[in-house]
């Protein structure tokens, strides 16, 4: 290990451990050299790590196709959650929800006829936390739009619960209670 990390500070990938980068050094989106057959790379450098957990929170919104057609507002809700989710992976967890949250935030979301959000209206700030609220803002318009509404019965407009974990990542609530 003590070779590997002399070999790392000489050859300048500061950036190895802990996924930092130093002022000197392999540029971070410098790629790796290729491993040669015994797994080490060719030119006896220490390979540095593909991602790291900074970089993933790091990356931005995802980009969605077109949402489908909408029946009800129960499907609106539904198919909102799951733009959620997938529109703003960096900022979501999938696993089960825990007895304490960070914070809570209820937005109310108005929709213009064709799905795009026209308003959002903080129904409940959280006590503590309160960066969620912009966060779950931010992740709504991610999401948008939600699907084309105007043949459902106004008003165009629904709630929907964010639950925040201690790492500040939101499940939306309508997804929590399948």
């Amino acid at each position: 290990m003590v070779a590997a990390l002399t070999a790392c500070v000489l050859s300048g990938c500061a950036g190895w451990l802990g996924g930092q980068t130093g002022g000197s050094g392999a540029s971070p989106s410098a790629p790796a050299p290729a491993p040669s057959a015994r797994g080490t790379p060719a030119d006896g450098q220490v390979a540095t790590p593909a991602a790291s957990p900074a970089s993933e929170r790091a990356a931005g919104p995802v980009k969605l196709g077109a949402p489908k057609a909408v029946r009800s507002w129960a499907e609106v809700r539904e198919q909102a959650a799951q733009r959620l989710v997938a529109a703003n992976p960096h900022m979501t967890y999938a696993s089960r929800t825990p007895d304490v949250l960070l914070a809570i935030p209820v937005m109310a979301i108005e929709l213009n006829a064709d799905g795009s959000v026209r308003r959002v209206e903080v129904m409940r700030y959280p006590r503590q936390a309160r960066e969620t609220v912009q966060m779950a803002i931010q992740a709504i318009q991610n999401a948008a739009p939600f699907g084309d509404v105007s043949r459902l019965p106004k008003p165009w407009r629904f709630n929907e619960t964010f639950l925040f974990n201690d790492e500040r990542k939101f499940k939306p609530m309508t997804l929590d209670r399948r």
